[in-house]
Order: C-alpha cells, then structure tokens, then sequence
C-alpha cells in the first residue's frame, strides 16, 4: 500500500550502528583475554585474522567521539565473554570487567544509549576444547554465569541486553562441527535454553531492563507460484526464522518443523525442565540483523540429495553455500533473479525490509530493533587537496531506501524501536576480512599492513550526521 503522507520517526527512535568484540577490538591477548572460536578458526587465503581488528579496545573513546559527532544516540557492541572470563567459567577477569564500564560511561558521556550484545560469536575456546562447547548441555550453566556477571556489572547502566547475535546462522552454517543434523539440533537446543534462563536471570536481576533475542531475520519469498513452492516458503521461514523466534517469545517450537524433525529422527532432546525454561522467558522486544530477503522452492528427496552431492563436490563457497541450504523434502534455498544485489553478491531489498518488519510485528506483537543492515563491499581511500576522502555514494543509496522503508512500516503501524546498521566503523568482516568494508568511518588499514589504523570519515559518515540530527527528516 501507498501513503501520500509518511508518519515522522518517533522522538525517542534510536540512531546509531553496530560492531562486535572479535572483529573490531583487537589486542586479543591482551589483559587477560583468551583465546576464542573465531580467533582459532581457519582464515580463507589472502584475508587477516581477527588478532588485531581495527584497535577498538584502544581507541573507543576515539570512536565513540566521531559516533557521537555523527549524532548516535545509541551503540550496538558487544562484550567479550573470554575477555571477561579467561577460562570460561570461575573468576572474572577485572581488567576485562574494567574495559566494558569504561565503554559504557564513555557512551554515556556523550548521551549515546549502549545496547549490549552478551554472545557474538566468541565463545571460549577453553570451553569449546573442554566439553565440546555448544554440544554439551554444560554450556547452558556456564553462559548463564557469565550473562549473571554481566547482568550484576551492568545492569545498572545498561538499557538494553540482546542475547545471542545470529544464533540461527550458527546453526545453520555451523552443524557440521556437530557430527550431522542429530547433533546440530541439539547444540541449537541448548542455546536456545540458554537464552531463555538468561531472559529470566536478567528480568530477575535487572526489572528495568530489556532484554531480546537477536537472530538475523528476514522474509522469505516463494520461487513462483506454484503451491509447492509456497509450501517451501513455508517451511522455510521455520527452519531460518521461526525456530528462533518461536522458541524465545511463545516458547515453543514450530510444529510442522518438529513433526519433520520427528520424521527424520533427527529431533533434539528436550528435558522437562527444558520445556518450563523456554516457556518462562519473555523477550521485551525483537532485535534482529537483516540483509536481504530470502527465496526458496521445493526440492523432493533425490533432487535435494543430488544437489548437496553435487556441491560437495564441485567445493568452493557458492556450492559450500548450496549444500547447507538445501534439504532434500523440505526446500531449497535459491537466488532471486528480481533483486538486487551488492559488488558481493548480497541482497538488495528494501522493501524485504518493510516485509520482514510487519511480518515480525504482526506474529509476535513486540517492539523491534534493527541491530544490523549494511552494505559491504570494497571502498577507495583518496587524498584530494591533500584530505582523505571516501566517495561511497552506494552506500548513502542503500541506506536510505531502507531507511525510507523503515518510515513505511512504521506508517503501516509497526512498532520500531531503532535503527543500527552494520557498522559503526570498519572492521573485520566474518569471511572477507578488512577489504570488504561496512563503515561509516574509515580506518586505514589493509589485510596485512596495518599502518596506523587512522580514522577518516567517509561521505556516508556525514550523510548519516544529518540523517541522526534531523530524526531521520533528512534524507537527501
């Protein structure tokens, strides 16, 4: 639907943008901190790790300045669990307990509200080597105890808590390391328990504070219109959503997806006291990362099956990517030849965006916070009159029809919060490294030279500024 008229972004609507602890911090052994999971995972050729990032642990008060200069009125970051604990379990680190309340008032020096992350992506390895990580129901304790500390050092500075960022992409990118769907299912079981004892802890801790689960989320569009193909679209949207907003706001799993897991033996174990954990946490609002809408189409038994062996072994990413995206009965998650898509071949949908925004609302009646959509891809460094500059107009463009998108939703009735694109600042991106860039500010580093990590605003840093200071009127 088409409206003459736009409804204005709410006064107390957030603007800011996001990072996360392991790609930007650095210093990764520095301070107690120890090892975690993405720090020891293999690097693709020609790309850096993630040991010294963008020297964020240094530099935040440099950081924080230029977002507040940008008129953020919230940041989006997340805290390192092995930083905290550096053995995953007993003693806090104080130095580590230290650096996140030095974050926090730093944001609160400037009057930008900090939205806390408490799991993105770095367990520790400790713990991974210890008892499998995630496989065990072991891990369920541990993470409480940590988001506990969390909760006692933070929770009366803090507004806002997300619990694990992207817990549906680790699920399904990550099952392999589980020893096959039995398995991968299980370790998602205990995360989403885990969540759920943690939603509790911190309404029990923290009354005043808001905590959401924080998947990346997005609509998801049938490959035509035949039924079978909607009925993909359906099954679908459970496995890549539902499943993980389900569980955490009704505290149930979906049922078709359950009864297929039955199916195929391949269903988790739920304990009862599984059952009464997931249906006392109750999320205050939905976080959630969105990037592009999805598409899928029905594939049956031998097709699926022949497909993921034919990915297998072609090998490479793109077939890397088919093979964990097809099951064989279910769907298949395919490309849409309708949108758009990036230097890096993802998406571009706007109106995915308004889609996915009323499609949340409408099920789970929750307010709702986007915790990342950006775009990635390579930007130029240029001196012109002997200043830097970075043109990144394509950038500029992106945002703004989701920003525009976000307006109509919000004029279609739906309840959000904020809006916090990835990211912040360069930093290291999960497979691409520092070449391929998602900030509103610069930093001056390369793969393997590291210079001096200078901060340079681009285009879209001072686009964004007018974007934040006008509550989101000026768009030009």
């Amino acid at each position: 639907m088409d409206f003459k008229q736009l409804k204005p972004f709410p006064e107390s609507f957030l603007w800011g943008a996001s990072s996360s602890a392991y790609q930007c911090e650095g210093a990764y052994l520095e301070d107690g901190r120890t090892l975690c999971v993405s720090d020891t995972a293999p690097v693709p050729e020609g790309y850096t790790d993630f040991n010294d990032g963008v020297d964020h642990y240094h530099r935040f008060r440099e950081d924080i300045a230029l977002m507040a200069e940008m008129g953020f009125t919230e940041f989006r970051f997340s805290i390192s669990w092995p930083r905290i604990l550096p053995q995953g379990k007993g003693e806090p680190n104080p130095l580590g307990i230290q650096h996140y309340h030095d974050v926090i008032d730093e944001c609160h020096a400037h009057g930008i509200e900090p939205v806390v992350t408490l799991y993105h992506f770095d367990l520790p390895q400790c713990l991974q080597d210890l008892y499998g990580g995630w496989a065990s129901r072991e891990c369920i304790d541990d993470f409480v105890e940590y988001c506990r500390i969390c909760f006692r050092e933070y929770g009366p500075k803090v507004k806002y808590f997300l619990t694990i960022n992207e817990q549906n992409m680790m699920a399904l990118f990550q099952g392999a390391q589980y020893g096959g769907p039995k398995g991968q299912w299980q370790a998602n079981h205990h995360m989403l328990v885990a969540q759920a004892k943690a939603m509790v802890l911190c309404h029990e801790m923290c009354p005043d504070v808001w905590i959401a689960p924080a998947p990346n989320i997005t609509a998801i569009y049938p490959a035509s219109s035949s039924p079978e193909d909607n009925l993909a679209a359906m099954d679908w949207d459970q496995l890549r959503n539902r499943l993980f907003l389900d569980t955490a706001v009704f505290g149930e799993y979906p049922e078709a997806l359950w009864n297929w897991w039955v199916d195929q033996g391949i269903e988790p174990e739920v304990l009862d006291e599984d059952w009464v954990a997931l249906k006392e946490a109750k999320p205050d609002f939905i976080a959630f990362n969105y990037y592009g809408a999805g598409c899928a189409r029905y594939v049956d038994v031998e097709e699926g099956e022949r497909v993921v062996a034919e990915a297998k072994a072609a090998g490479g990413r793109i077939a890397f990517m088919t093979g964990l995206m097809t099951y064989p009965g279910l769907a298949a998650n395919v490309s849409n030849p309708l949108q758009k898509t990036t230097s890096y071949g993802m998406g571009i949908d706007p109106v995915g965006l308004r889609v996915t925004l009323r499609q949340l609302w409408e099920r789970y009646q929750l307010p709702l916070l986007i915790t990342e959509n950006g775009c990635g891809v390579r930007d130029e460094l240029v001196w012109e009159d002997g200043q830097p500059r970075i043109h990144d107009d394509y950038r500029i463009d992106y945002l703004r029809q989701h920003i525009i998108a976000c307006q109509q939703a919000i004029t279609d009735g739906v309840d959000l919060m904020g809006y916090s694109p990835w990211s912040a600042f360069d930093l290291i991106s999960t497979h691409e490294g520092i070449t391929k860039r998602y900030g509103l500010i610069y930093v001056d580093r390369d793969e393997f030279d590291l210079k001096e990590m200078a901060r340079y605003r681009k285009d879209s840093f001072y686009w964004y500024q007018r974007v934040c200071k006008s509550n989101g009127a000026d768009l030009g």
